[in-house]
């Protein structure tokens, strides 16, 4: 089981749209984050005067599933997130909405240092695949010593896990469902259960799983071949899907090409049947066929009666 944290959140304005600092016990790394409409009272705060690396985050008009995001580095980020600020004619960037620094607390921080980390965020946001990044290519710094290099991937890692706190998903892991042996299935039943989706009118069958809080839906799976429902709910991300190959036409319906996640059941559920649908409902357990309601309502339900009184 995965130890628990403590992550220290500070509204600086006191407002929960305004800045915000993040800090994890034990940990030298301060974040600092906010909207960019609050870039005059960020470049202020002593640590836009220190050396670390930031991200411009923003929406792509081109796919409403993944943000547009830039990685960079400074040992004077205020000065740097002046100039991106600039109109893009003049050399700025006009995507992003909002700004995230990191920093150290001991300002032990080099240019060195952040090169490194700014080479392997690029690099790890390039693997997960949950944004388009604005960078490119990562840049490969091999100049810094072995121990550095160590305390940089461990920096790397708390920014990690505090960045999805804040709202930021870019850099988090996507978990992979798993393809366990019948005997591993039965050994963590809850951690392998599948569920499945049928609509026998159609053709249509289609199985996943629900990890880390995502729904996936299986490699393989059989989708609608096309939108059928109101033009509102989940028809952009079935079209989305399409446009980016996830969901590939056959045969008069379209197939999953890859493993894919969802928000929820319900988000699945409608990709599924081209329109919308109750997940709660349209999810059934292979094995037993409780709809994944049911068997939701059993883990609390067992849950509850196991909690000490």
């Amino acid at each position: 089981m995965t130890q628990g944290r403590s992550i220290r959140l500070f509204l600086v304005d006191g407002t929960p749209n305004g800045l915000l600092t993040a800090e994890i016990m034990n940990w030298t790394g301060h974040v600092l984050t906010g909207p960019r409409s609050k870039l005059s009272e960020l470049v202020q705060r002593p640590e836009c005067g220190r050396t670390g690396i930031y991200f411009l985050v923003g929406p792509d008009p081109e796919n409403s599933l993944r943000p547009l995001v830039y990685i960079g580095e400074s040992d004077d980020v205020a000065t740097r997130l002046k100039q991106h600020n600039r109109p893009e004619e003049k050399g700025g960037k006009d995507f992003w909405e909002k700004v995230c620094l990191v920093t150290s607390k001991d300002q032990n921080l080099t240019k060195a240092h952040v090169k490194y980390l700014e080479s392997l965020l690029i690099q790890n946001a390039g693997e997960v695949g949950r944004c388009k990044l604005i960078n490119g290519t990562a840049h490969d710094y091999i100049g810094l010593p072995e121990s550095d290099r160590a305390d940089m991937a461990f920096f790397m890692e708390q920014v990690r896990t505090v960045l999805p706190v804040l709202g930021l998903d870019f850099l988090r892991e996507t978990s992979r469902p798993s393809r366990e042996t019948e005997a591993a299935a039965a050994s963590e039943p809850e951690a392998s259960l599948r569920f499945y989706l049928e609509v026998p009118r159609h053709g249509l069958r289609a199985t996943g799983q629900e990890i880390d809080g995502e729904f996936y839906v299986f490699k393989g799976s059989l989708a609608r071949g096309s939108w059928v429902g109101t033009e509102r709910g989940y028809q952009g991300l079935y079209n989305q899907l399409c446009e980016d190959g996830v969901l590939v036409e056959s045969d008069g319906t379209r197939v999953f090409n890859e493993d894919q996640s969802f928000s929820s059941p319900s988000a699945a559920a409608a990709v599924v049947s081209g329109r919308s649908a109750n997940g709660r409902i349209a999810w059934k357990v292979e094995g037993s066929g409780q709809t994944y309601g049911e068997w939701q309502d059993q883990q609390v339900s067992a849950a509850a009666d196991a909690a000490p009184e």
